[in-house]
C-alpha cells in the first residue's frame, strides 16, 4: 500500500496587516520550518502535529509505504500571498506526481486558508489535487478545530478528521485517525458515504474551548471508535477572523452505510443547534479586568489575563501595548506580560546586555500613528536566543526556534513589570516562551498573555483565575455588525 503525504497549513486573518509569504512558510519559529522528502520522519514522528501522527500509525505496518512529500506552515496573519500558494502547491503536485503510482494521499491541512485571489486555500488545494490526479486517488485530510469546512472541501476529499480539543492536544491522533481511516478505505475497496452541513452561526475563538461546557460535552458525543463500520464524525468550529462566505461551524461523518453516516450527522447537528444558548463569549475590557483580577487580594496562584484580541496564533501581530498600558497605570506588582513582538526593542537588548537600561516606545508597529506604542524605560533582565523545548502537552516533541528574544523590567516606580519581547511573533502558549528567559510563570501575581484558549493546556493547572481580556488587537473577539463583510446571508453572530 503506497500513500504519499504532505501538509500545508495556514490559518489566515484577513483583518491582518501581516500578508503571508513563501518565505513564512519556509521559516522556522514556533512550529517546524519547510521540511522535505525523509526529513518528515525525523521532525515530526516525535511530534504532537498530524503529519505525526499519520507516521506513528504508518510505522508499524510492514504493507503501508510511506512517500513524504513536503510539510509547510506559516505562522497565522493575513493573506497567503498567490506566489506562495502556487508555489508550495506545485511543489506537493509535482511530488505525488513523480511518486506514481499511489494507493492514497494523505494531507495534513488547516482548513481556513485564504489567499489573494480565492478564499477558500485548502478547497483550491485539493480541485486541482484531482484536476491533475482524477476522483478514484484516495485522499484522507485532517483539518484543525478551527476549520471552516467548505462544501469544495467535503466534495474533494474522500475523508476528513478534525481535532477534537481545544486547546489542540490531539492533533497527532487526529492524523492517526486519518491514517487508520485512509488504510481501512484502501484495504476494504469498499464505497464510503459522507454526510457534511454547516450551522447557521458564528462562534468567536474563547466561546470555543473543549474543556469548558458546552464545547465539552458535545465533544464527547463524537464515535471514540475510528471505524468506518460503526461510522466516525467530527466537527470544526470554525475560524471567524477569515471573513469568507463558507465560514463557521460544521460537521462531517463517514461510514460504508449511508444511514449510519447520516445518523452520526444527526446527532451531532442536534447537540450543536441545542447548545447555542450555552456558549459563553464573555470578555472584559482591559481596565475592566485589572480592576477584577485586583479585587480579589492576595491569592496564591497567578490571576491570568488573556490578551485575546491580540494573539499571533490568530492572525493578529501580538504588538498591541494596551494590556500593558493598563497595569502599568494601576500599578500592578509581580507581574509578567508575553509575548510581545518587537524586533527593534529585541535588537537594543541584546546589543546594550543584561543590566543595562534603555528608553523607547514598545510595540504598537502596526496600529497607526495614534497609537505610536508604549513610552517606558526599561532595564533588560535576560537575554535568549529563542530556542527551546515546549514544556507542554500541546506542543510535546517539538523545540520552537524564534530568534533572539529578551526579558525586559519596566522601571517604574509604582508597578512591577517584566515583559518578553521576541524578535517573532509566536502565541504564548506555553509556559517555556517565558521560562527560556527567566520568568517562572508560577512565582508571579498576574500573568498578562497573548493567547486566547491555546494557553491553558500548559497555564491552567498553575492559575487562581483566568479572565479573558479585549484589548486592541486584529482578531475580534466581540462580534458587532458590520464586522464580517463576505459571511454568506443567515449567519447568527453569538
Amino acid at each position: 500500500m503506497k500513500i504519499a503525504i504532505a501538509g500545508f497549513q495556514h490559518e489566515t486573518n484577513r483583518f491582518a496587516p501581516i500578508e503571508t509569504s513563501y518565505d513564512d512558510f519556509v521559516r522556522e519559529d514556533g512550529w517546524p520550518g519547510m521540511t522535505f522528502g525523509q526529513g518528515l520522519w525525523d521532525v515530526f514522528l516525535p511530534a504532537n502535529i498530524p503529519l505525526g501522527g499519520f507516521l506513528n500509525f504508518a510505522k508499524d505496518r510492514p504493507d503501508v509505504e510511506v512517500v513524504p512529500i513536503l510539510w509547510a506552515s506559516a505562522e497565522p496573519a493575513g493573506l497567503v500571498q498567490d506566489e506562495a500558494f502556487d508555489r508550495i502547491a506545485d511543489l506537493i503536485l509535482d511530488g505525488l506526481e513523480a511518486a506514481m503510482p499511489l494507493d492514497g494521499v494523505y494531507l495534513d491541512l488547516h482548513g481556513a486558508m485564504v489567499c489573494q485571489s480565492f478564499e477558500d486555500g485548502e478547497g483550491e488545494f485539493l480541485n486541482r489535487l484531482r484536476q491533475r490526479f482524477g476522483l478514484d486517488l484516495p485522499v484522507s485530510v485532517s483539518l484543525d478545530l478551527h476549520a471552516n469546512i467548505t462544501p469544495e472541501m467535503f466534495k474533494f476529499a474522500d475523508l476528513m478528521t478534525v481535532y477534537r480539543t481545544y486547546p489542540h492536544i490531539d492533533m497527532a491522533e487526529t492524523g492517526y485517525r486519518a491514517g487508520k481511516l485512509l488504510y481501512d478505505m484502501i484495504h476494504d475497496g469498499r464505497e464510503i458515504f459522507g454526510a457534511y452541513q454547516q450551522l447557521p452561526f458564528l462562534l468567536p475563538l474563547q466561546a470555543q474551548c473543549t474543556t469548558l461546557e458546552p464545547a465539552r460535552s458535545i465533544y464527547g458525543l463524537l464515535p471514540k471508535n475510528c471505524s468506518l463500520e460503526s461510522g466516525t464524525a467530527d466537527i470544526a468550529l470554525g475560524f471567524p477572523a477569515s471573513d469568507i462566505a463558507q465560514m463557521g461551524p460544521a460537521y462531517c461523518a463517514y461510514s460504508y452505510s449511508k444511514e449510519t453516516a447520516h445518523e452520526q450527522s444527526s446527532l451531532v447537528r442536534r447537540a450543536l443547534e441545542d447548545s447555542v444558548p450555552l456558549f459563553d463569549s464573555t470578555i472584559y475590557r482591559p481596565k475592566e479586568a485589572i480592576e477584577l483580577a485586583l479585587s480579589r487580594g492576595k491569592v496564591s496562584k497567578p490571576i491570568i489575563l488573556a490578551d485575546a484580541q491580540d494573539v499571533s496564533g490568530a492572525g493578529s501581530t501580538s504588538d498591541s501595548t494596551e494590556l500593558l498600558s493598563e497595569l502599568a497605570n494601576a500599578g500592578v506588582r509581580n507581574c509578567a506580560v508575553g509575548a510581545l513582538f518587537d524586533t527593534q526593542a529585541v535588537e537594543k537588548a541584546h546589543e546594550l546586555g543584561v543590566g543595562a537600561e534603555f528608553e523607547l516606545l514598545l510595540g504598537d508597529k502596526f496600529y497607526g500613528p495614534e497609537h505610536p506604542g508604549f513610552h517606558g524605560k526599561f532595564r533588560v533582565a535576560a537575554l535568549s536566543n529563542g530556542q527551546f523545548k515546549y514544556h507542554g502537552e500541546m506542543m510535546s516533541g517539538v523545540t520552537a526556534n524564534i530568534g533572539p528574544t529578551a526579558a525586559i523590567d519596566l522601571i517604574d516606580g509604582r508597578a512591577e513589570i517584566r515583559i518578553v519581547i521576541t524578535s517573532e511573533r509566536i502565541q504564548c502558549l506555553d509556559q517555556a516562551i517565558l521560562s527560556h528567559v527567566g520568568v517562572i510563570p508560577a512565582e508571579k501575581s498576574l500573568l498578562a498573555i497573548k493567547s486566547v484558549v491555546h494557553f491553558r493546556a500548559d497555564f491552567e493547572p498553575i492559575a487562581e483565575e483566568i479572565i479573558i481580556v479585549e484589548a486592541r488587537g486584529y482578531s475580534p473577539c466581540r462580534f458587532k455588525d458590520g464586522l464580517f463583510t463576505r459571511l454568506r446571508d443567515g449567519v447568527r453572530l453569538l
